[in-house]
């Protein structure tokens, strides 16, 4: 799960990572009484959505007076700010923070995130930080540090000194940086995030370290023991669909084809969509209805795969063993009449009452297509999605 940058920012603050003093604002008059507040010459206004290069995207401005504040705060609220990591059609900002511009002397990147591979922590940090820190990995990768963080022995002083090198501090600093690496240590492990970005972590004038930029994703496995953190969730920010299916206990994911794929089991789904590509195909979504669906689960299920206007036809694939199949089939003979189907739709029903499933199907007239095998199943949806 994400969260806005001004969440990020008081969960540093309750953690006691150093931030600019600023506020969010969900309107151009409150965005300007924020300001009025903040002791500053000037400030920054940061359109709130969840995905970065908001800078290079518009999203980020500054401003020199309180009526620069509240045009920029109009200019933004209320729109959609695309940028290279959303896709063509943005993401909507509601809400704006409000800062007081920092004197920057240096930037660097600092980030925290679980490496599987080895079972531990790691953070990664770069002299070298700023917007560009992708270029950075992709062009110059001898520039970042990595230092793993095992899990029995926690942060050690000396990797803290270790990291303070290769950012090229002073002693004044590596005690300000180490206070900085506790905190996301422990915010990490209090409210189990998956990754903690400070991009850019900034040396000020005055010679602070303040982290200009914040960035949490947290493990959706652990949100049942955090409902402080749960309750930041913005489903505004998130695709409908998505939102809707959680409502469901569905696992859908938009990916932009015009196959729709309903399938129980996860592995199975992967194998579908795979033979969907195989065959020329473009999947346009992943659905996990679950082993153990029922039949209002497959009307939801049919209603968020129709939700999407350019679905051309409709592959079900289900293994019976939990749920049995002619259990599936009654409920997408329901979807199919409720909803008035028009598009082709192929059902390929293996598993528990698999005969007595495809049977329903093709005694229903309703013009579905029963497959045998996911070969010919993945086969006939092509065809039926090119027609159409």
């Amino acid at each position: 799960m994400n969260i806005h940058e001004y969440q990020a920012k008081q969960l540093f603050r309750d953690f006691a990572i150093p931030v600019p003093p600023g506020t969010v604002a969900d309107s151009p008059q409150q965005a300007r009484q924020v300001a009025q507040a903040i002791d500053a010459s000037a400030w920054v206004v940061k359109a709130q959505i969840h995905a970065g290069a908001r800078g290079k995207a518009g999203g980020v401005k500054v401003a020199d007076t309180l009526d620069q504040v509240e045009a920029i705060a109009q200019h933004l609220l209320g729109t959609q700010l695309v940028t290279h990591q959303t896709d063509s059609h943005g993401l909507p900002v509601n809400s704006v923070l409000v800062e007081a511009v920092s004197a920057i002397q240096s930037e660097f990147y600092l980030s925290l995130l679980l490496d599987r591979e080895s079972e531990a922590l790691v953070f990664i940090a770069s002299a070298a930080g700023g917007m560009d820190i992708e270029a950075v990995a992709a062009e110059t990768p001898e520039k970042i540090l990595r230092v793993p963080v095992h899990p029995a022995a926690g942060l050690q002083a000396y990797q803290c000194r270790q990291i303070a090198a290769g950012l090229g501090l002073d002693k004044t600093r590596q005690g300000q940086l180490y206070a900085i690496l506790k905190g996301m240590y422990q915010l990490f492990l209090a409210k189990d995030a998956s990754q903690i970005e400070i991009n850019p972590l900034i040396a000020t004038a005055a010679g602070d370290l303040v982290a200009l930029d914040a960035k949490i994703n947290f493990d959706d496995n652990a949100l049942g023991l955090h409902a402080d953190i749960a309750a930041l969730r913005d489903t505004r920010q998130e695709d409908a669909k998505e939102v809707q299916a959680r409502q469901f206990d569905l696992n859908y994911i938009t990916l932009g084809g015009n196959i729709g794929c309903m399938v129980n089991g996860a592995g199975l789904a992967m194998a579908t969509m795979d033979m969907v590509k195989l065959k020329g195909g473009a999947p346009a979504n992943f659905l996990d209805v679950g082993g153990g669906t029922n039949q209002d689960k497959v009307k939801e299920a049919f209603k968020l795969i129709l939700a999407d206007g350019t679905v051309k036809a409709v592959l079900v694939n289900i293994f019976g063993g939990i749920v049995k199949c002619d259990v599936i089939a009654a409920g997408i003979l329901a979807a199919v009449e409720d909803m008035h189907l028009t598009i082709p739709v192929v059902v390929r029903l293996e598993g528990t009452n698999a005969e007595q499933g495809r049977a329903m199907l093709n005694q229903a007239g309703l013009g579905l297509v029963a497959a045998e095998d996911l070969n010919n199943a993945a086969e006939q949806v092509v065809r039926l999605a090119e027609a159409a």
